[in-house]
């Protein structure tokens, strides 16, 4: 049974003849194995992902702000 799934730190690769983004990942399983994948995402999802990246960056970069006042 899977536990949670974390992202590698690699570059996303990217394949513009289907707009696909590719993310590698580390899957964690309960029994403490883990297994490399792929998150695949689609056109859409690469603009709405990249929207709300975008906006954790900027309530951190705030929150930092705030923090050294």
């Amino acid at each position: 049974m899977i536990s949670h799934v974390t992202l590698d730190q690699k570059d996303v690769s990217y394949d513009h003849r289907v707009g696909h983004a590719a993310f590698a990942v580390t899957v964690h399983h309960r029994d403490g194995t883990t297994e490399p994948s792929l998150l695949t995402v689609d056109p859409g999802q690469v603009e709405l992902y990249a929207l709300q990246l975008e906006r954790a960056i900027a309530a951190r970069k705030a929150a930092v702000e705030t923090k050294c006042r």
